[in-house]
């Protein structure tokens, strides 16, 4: 089959070279961008009077009837011819005649395909955002009713202080924020019209680039052609914030994973986001946590593999920048995914409270509580910290806690200590008492909620 651009051929490439070469295997997932970027491209050439009023009629009627088609699932694409622009322009010339072959005019699949991406992964972006804020909702709903939660809080994944639960389920809120931020800017520089830049110096037609972009609902156009055909830097940036969102839900999935173990039982999973085993009946295990941290590797892998595609690489448009589309494809179809699920995980998951307070009532993440009582009594914090820890010391050799030791003992470490130290090494009291901003107090709790709420 000659290809549209064969003219100065001779000799034709093996099927297998061909499929080697070819991107609508997975382009094809660009075929409503494409026919979009084309509506708004001809509509131009007409309003410029490059293209008749009639022959551009005719595209756009087609271009429709494509549309449609590729909304119900009814086109087929051939290897043949390559990616999802040259499929697109012979279905087209297939259906109205030699005049869709007009429609390339003033225009190079160089700055249609940067184009496509623009759409696409503009749409997709703003999908992600409403997946996260999603997400910060049913955050921020489970926190509101875990304010006073008691939970043990950890350092080296040692007991450490007592918190707040929804103080502890609100950091990834805030972290969930900031990646939404990042998601927003990188909205800028994927709002950008590459189209019109033709293969990489421009066009001599009279187009007006800053018409499609307006018809294309972009803010403005790359200012040099050749920066607009070879730029992939908005998809880089994109990838970065997946991974960095993937980080922050590998993390969160770390300790679902955790807390759900029998070992702490802290929280149990909906069944809908927890599987069995073949052979274990008893098993009930957080697959949709483990795989939400195994699929991280590949949403870095995928920005790796961008940042190394791009790093050799003369302007303007090479052949490597094919591999720019599937790694975007996936990360798009990871993220949302995670976050949709993460959503529902939260939303439907058991906290046992009983439980995160008894581990607070059998440890020694009190121990704070102490020293801190010891220095408002005008004790030097480090020696308040040596008092503390030998007191610990002397816990651990009995098989008691700090709450079990008598006024007497305490009195033999430091004449400072009177009986109301019992108050101050409460676990509730220790959390309600930590009041600083940020903090895990109960009212700072509340009013972290609040600012969350009034951000949403």
């Amino acid at each position: 089959m000659t290809k549209l651009w064969g003219g100065r051929f001779q000799q034709t490439a093996e099927e297998w070279v061909d499929d080697f070469g070819a991107s609508i295997h997975f382009d094809q997932a660009l075929v409503l961008e494409d026919i979009t970027g084309s509506l708004a491209h001809v509509q131009m050439l007409a309003e410029q009077s490059i293209l008749s009023r009639s022959d551009a009629e005719k595209i756009m009627d087609g271009l429709l009837t494509l549309q449609e088609k590729a909304k119900n699932g009814e086109l087929t694409f051939s290897v043949a011819q390559e990616d999802i622009h040259l499929n697109l322009e012979k279905h087209l010339i297939d259906l109205i005649g030699p005049v869709g072959g007009k429609l390339h005019t003033g225009r190079s699949r160089n700055d249609q395909v940067a184009t496509d991406m623009h759409l696409y992964l503009k749409t997709r972006t703003e999908e992600i955002i409403v997946l996260i804020e999603d997400f910060q909702k049913q955050l921020v709903s489970q926190a509101e009713q875990h304010i006073e939660t008691i939970a043990p809080g950890y350092t080296h994944l040692q007991r450490a202080q007592p918190i707040s639960f929804g103080h502890h389920l609100m950091t990834y809120f805030w972290m969930l924020e900031r990646d939404k931020a990042r998601f927003q800017d990188g909205l800028k520089r994927t709002d950008l019209s590459p189209l019109g830049a033709g293969a990489l110096a421009g066009t001599t037609f009279p187009i007006d680039r800053e018409r499609t972009a307006e018809l294309l609902g972009f803010s403005g156009v790359y200012e040099n052609s050749l920066d607009a055909v070879s730029d992939r830097d908005f998809i880089v940036e994109f990838l970065s914030a997946s991974s960095l969102l993937m980080t922050h839900l590998s993390r969160l999935a770390e300790e679902i994973i955790l807390w759900s173990s029998q070992e702490f039982s802290f929280i149990e999973l909906s069944d809908a986001f927890s599987t069995g085993s073949s052979i274990m009946p008893q098993k009930k295990n957080p697959d949709m946590a483990e795989l939400i941290r195994g699929k991280t590797g590949r949403v870095y892998g995928n920005l790796f593999g961008l940042l190394t595609v791009l790093k050799g690489l003369p302007l303007a448009y090479n052949k490597d920048m094919q591999e720019d589309k599937e790694g975007m494809f996936d990360t798009v179809q990871t993220v949302t995914g995670s976050l949709k699920i993460f959503a529902g995980m939260i939303q439907s998951m058991t906290v046992r409270t009983e439980t995160l307070e008894a581990a607070v009532e059998s440890d020694f993440s009190n121990a704070t509580e102490l020293a801190d009582y010891l220095a408002a009594k005008g004790m030097p914090f480090r020696e308040a910290h040596d008092v503390t820890g030998r007191l610990v010391f002397y816990c651990i050799q009995q098989g008691i806690f700090l709450k079990d030791v008598s006024l007497a003992t305490f009195k033999d470490y430091s004449s400072l200590i009177e009986d109301d130290i019992f108050i101050a090494l409460a676990p509730r009291e220790a959390v309600r008492r930590r009041n600083s901003l940020g903090g895990t107090g109960f009212e700072q709790v509340g009013l972290q909620i609040q600012k969350a709420k009034a951000l949403l």
